[in-house]
């Protein structure tokens, strides 16, 4: 079943919402958890569950994206049929870039079509969970359908943002509404739906037959959830598959950390002593890319010096807490943080510096940022949104300077 599937991975969008974080980087690039990528949990999850075609559609400010797909994901044995292969756009049959997410699928059926398979999952690059893609491809046959969304019980007061299903006692689609103000409820709790997770299994066939048709659809937006799927529902067997959790927690755990704040709260979420979504499974492991770092290190605990100290927090290889104090933060690979500065509940990304005798909370630092000593980030909001950008909940982002070239994360 699995060798007859293949997996397009969609990461390819703006991520206008999570920005400044994405004013340099695609969205799936943006580090999460100190050590990983966001596309990284999807791309787990394929390998996890034994997906091993796969193909990452890009669009967007690649550049970082693709450098990491090369040396972290580029591992899988071509001569055994597997691999995990970057399709930039090529305007093979559009001169536009991708229009929707089904027009990226269109744009892209010379590669799809190329390959042998009878199913096709499509996946978005910049959601957090864990899922066994087995399950769902095992109901989708099952069932004879031929499509299958995976769907996951949602507040009624958040749903306006997905597309919300109803489903009959066999659940078949019947009903869709894509981002409604009004919201249907669930038959069965009248504070819940069933919304789409924005995962998709489909025959091939149809998929094949229902992009190239909207792509001739001059009105269409081009996209599955507003487009495809609510013509579909009403001529074939389209399926939802609810959500099963391999994160073994009471809770299911789904997130589109899409915004800056759901960005922050997801990462903090790591640090707490029983985290939510738990990146210590050995059963269900999630893998990326590492440069080689010596190992964190901690000084200056002699008599009479600051002791460099971190509490419930998490400390990437490579960085040096050196006389300062971190804590309930993240720190990604080769951060340090000097003396007497003290940093709380704050995501800093690679290769920083802070100076000496620096306060700093609430805060996000993107990579390669050198902080002056003496300076205050997270105590007076209204000086820093002088200087960098500050979200309406007072979570300051504080970004490089546009530069004409990047440097490596």
């Amino acid at each position: 079943m699995v060798r007859d599937t293949l997996v397009c991975l969609l990461a390819g969008g703006a991520g206008e919402r999570l920005y400044p974080l994405t004013r340099d980087r695609a969205k799936p690039a943006v580090p999460f958890g100190g050590n990983y990528r966001i596309i990284d949990i999807t791309l787990s999850n394929c390998l996890n569950s034994n997906l091993r075609r796969i193909f990452v559609i890009t669009q967007y400010k690649s550049l970082s994206l693709n450098r990491h797909m090369r040396e972290g994901w580029s591992m899988l044995p071509s001569e055994l049929g597997e691999f995990v292969q970057v399709l930039p756009p090529m305007q093979r049959v559009s001169e536009s870039w991708y229009r929707g997410t089904a027009d990226a699928i269109y744009q892209n059926l010379y590669s799809i079509g190329s390959e042998p398979c009878n199913y096709t999952l499509i996946l978005s690059g910049d959601h957090v969970y864990k899922m066994d893609y087995q399950r769902m491809l095992r109901q989708h046959l099952d069932s004879a359908a031929e499509a299958t969304i995976g769907v996951i019980e949602f507040d009624l007061a958040e749903a306006t943002r997905f597309g919300v299903v109803e489903l009959d006692n066999q659940s078949r689609i019947i009903g869709w509404q894509e981002k409604p103000q009004d919201p249907k409820p669930s038959p069965h709790n009248g504070e819940k739906c069933m919304v789409s997770m924005g995962i998709y299994c489909f025959n091939r066939e149809l998929l094949l037959r229902a992009v190239s048709e909207d792509a001739e659809n001059a009105e269409s937006s081009h996209d599955f959830g507003r487009d495809i799927i609510p013509r579909l529902i009403e001529k074939h067997r389209i399926y939802a598959y609810n959500f099963v959790d391999e994160n073994r927690k009471e809770a299911l755990y789904w997130r589109d950390i899409g915004t800056i704040e759901a960005y922050y709260e997801a990462n903090m979420d790591l640090i707490s002593v029983n985290p939510v979504f738990n990146l210590y499974d050995a059963h269900w492991p999630i893998r990326t890319y590492q440069r080689q770092y010596p190992p964190a290190k901690f000084v200056f605990a002699e008599e009479g010096r600051r002791m460099g100290i971190a509490v419930d927090s998490m400390v990437s290889m490579g960085s040096i807490i050196s006389g300062g104090r971190v804590t309930r933060c993240i720190l990604s690979p080769d951060v340090r943080v000097n003396s007497y500065t003290d940093v709380e509940s704050s995501i800093i990304l690679s290769h920083v510096n802070v100076g000496r005798y620096s306060r700093i909370r609430r805060a996000i630092i993107d990579r390669h940022i050198d902080i002056p000593e003496h300076t205050e980030i997270g105590y007076n909001l209204e000086e820093d949104r002088k200087k960098y950008h500050v979200t309406e909940g007072g979570i300051v982002v504080v970004v490089p300077e546009q530069r004409m070239f990047e440097e490596p994360d």
